[in-house]
């Protein structure tokens, strides 16, 4: 039996994208439970939660709407966490089995997308409760200068714990998990007597105009925060040992995204107590009981550390893959230094609303066709993977099973193109998305449905039609689809490698 090595907590981490050894494999599927709904039991959540109320809904319909977009968004992104204990590195790298060792480049697109949009959205509105917290009980005056301060603390102490790494960010999440849900569930107590049970403001409010195009485009924001997490689960999960029982990992994220509903229908009910206010987070300090709105500042502050430490880390590891020259504290340094101009700009140019909605919309559109074709590769592929071969770019070599034609899967790449453009063109996230047939179906959002189905029809279209390579199934061979007899490419050194590859490949620190 291997013995494990367990990193102390204020230990720097050393691994960046390579695969993790056995013997460094020191987390369990508690531990994803934990770092998901720790990294989701946030005022991100809660704001999210908010939206379908913002958009007219009765509160009732508000949490049908929110309990439709966890489930049906958990059952898609449940797949994602088993691909790390059996790769041994990130969701984006290990996708370089079904998109090439280049195309995987997809992934690193889709994280960064998502991480600039979480890291920020968490900064901010915990920055924000923060502030009206300290304008109430401490009688300052709200000012830009003020928000832009506490941004920077907050983002700054978020950057500080990325770079300590997996086992620093696992703490805080543990932390999070307890002391959030604690807090949050305190709210039931502190608003008892003025919740409104019955709180329905009428058609007449309808966002989109009637009922059911905005309860889809509800239930679509809140399906956008467990869609989320499809890019960074392999990151936690990497550090899992292989032989987990993949029903272990799949019941540890689809609980994890269960548990969210704590934050979100906290959202969801305090949002009728202040609905037709401009800003949701002053306005819900504002008729707190005091010993509440103090209460607020720790769930803010708690949870902006979890989300933006959950989306930091994992685009710092990816980004210093695809730049090699960074190394992952430079890269996360770089991504959160983009965020925090995104969260001044957006804070002074932009309306929250409008933002988090666009965001949220393209996250779900990009993410979920590419999560589908990983779940379909997992499938017909028995879940194979070799660890070594979804290294090859990342240490300047070429070849092996998953290099395909130049290092790009085409077969991937020309399913997820398709879905993601089809699904923009039938989006309706107002006012920043409006896809032109995004009244095809009365008004109704499609834009799901359409990415997902032509990801999957496309990707089992061109498995079947062109086949892949039989190395690639590994030993039980394909399930369900044919494979074509090939010979596997030697992996060699790849000599127009940069001298940053080169050092990943011989094993050399900067």
């Amino acid at each position: 039996m291997t013995d494990i090595q367990r990193p102390r907590v204020t230990e720097v981490e050393q691994h960046g994208i390579d695969t993790i050894p056995a013997a460094h494999r020191h987390s369990r599927p508690l531990d994803l439970f934990r770092i998901q709904f720790g990294g989701a039991n946030t005022f991100a959540t809660v704001i999210l939660g908010t939206f379908p109320v913002l958009l007219g809904l009765s509160l009732w319909q508000a949490v049908a709407a929110t309990v439709l977009g966890v489930l049906v968004g958990s059952v898609f992104l449940a797949p994602m966490g088993l691909f790390g204990p059996l790769t041994g590195t990130n969701n984006a790298v290990a996708s370089g089995a079904h998109f090439g060792v280049r195309g995987r480049i997809v992934g690193s697109f889709l994280s960064l997308l998502t991480a600039i949009a979480f890291y920020s959205i968490s900064v901010w509105v915990s920055g924000d409760a923060v502030v009206g917290a300290l304008v109430r009980l401490a009688g300052v005056d709200d000012s830009d200068l003020l928000r832009g301060v506490v941004y920077a603390i907050l983002g700054a102490i978020v950057i500080v714990v990325v770079i300590y790494g997996y086992a620093f960010m696992l703490l805080v999440n543990k932390i999070v998990v307890y002391g959030n849900t604690a807090l949050i569930l305190l709210g039931v107590l502190a608003y008892s007597g003025t919740l409104d049970f019955g709180y329905n403001p009428g058609p007449e409010a309808y966002a989109l105009g009637s009922f059911w195009p905005t309860f889809v485009l509800s239930a679509l924001i809140v399906m956008g925060n467990p869609i989320s997490f499809g890019a960074f689960l392999g990151d936690w999960s990497r550090y899992i040992p292989a032989a987990t029982k993949p029903s272990r990992l799949l019941a540890a994220t689809f609980g994890a995204q269960l548990a969210t509903l704590v934050p979100f229908l906290f959202g969801v009910f305090t949002a009728t107590l202040v609905a037709g206010e401009a800003d949701y987070i002053v306005a819900l300090i504002n008729v707190s009981p005091a010993w509440y709105a103090l209460l607020l500042i720790v769930v803010a502050f708690l949870g902006g550390l979890s989300t933006g430490i959950t989306s930091l880390y994992g685009t710092g590891l990816d980004f210093s893959s695809v730049f090699p020259r960074l190394n992952r504290v430079q890269a996360s340094l770089v991504i959160g230094g983009l965020a925090f101009v995104f969260i001044l700009v957006g804070r002074l140019a932009f309306d929250l609303l409008a933002s988090v909605n666009a965001f949220v919309g393209a996250i779900v559109i990009c993410t979920t066709p590419w999560m589908i074709i990983m779940t379909i590769g997992y499938v017909v592929r028995r879940g194979h993977y070799r660890e070594a071969d979804l290294q090859v770019f990342n240490q300047g070599r070429i070849g092996g099973a998953y290099w395909f034609g130049n290092g790009v899967n085409w077969r991937g790449m020309a399913a997820w193109i398709p879905a993601a453009i089809l699904g923009l063109l039938f989006a309706n996230y107002p006012p920043l998305i409006e896809g032109p047939f995004r009244n095809v179906a009365g008004g109704i959002d499609i834009s799901l449905p359409v990415s997902i189905g032509t990801a999957a029809v496309l990707y089992l279209a061109l498995i079947h039609l062109f086949p892949e390579p039989r190395y690639v199934f590994g030993p039980d061979g394909p399930r369900g689809v044919p494979a074509a007899e090939a010979e596997m490419p030697a992996i060699v050194d790849d000599h127009a490698a940069s001298e940053h590859r080169v050092k990943a490949r011989t094993g050399a620190t900067e």
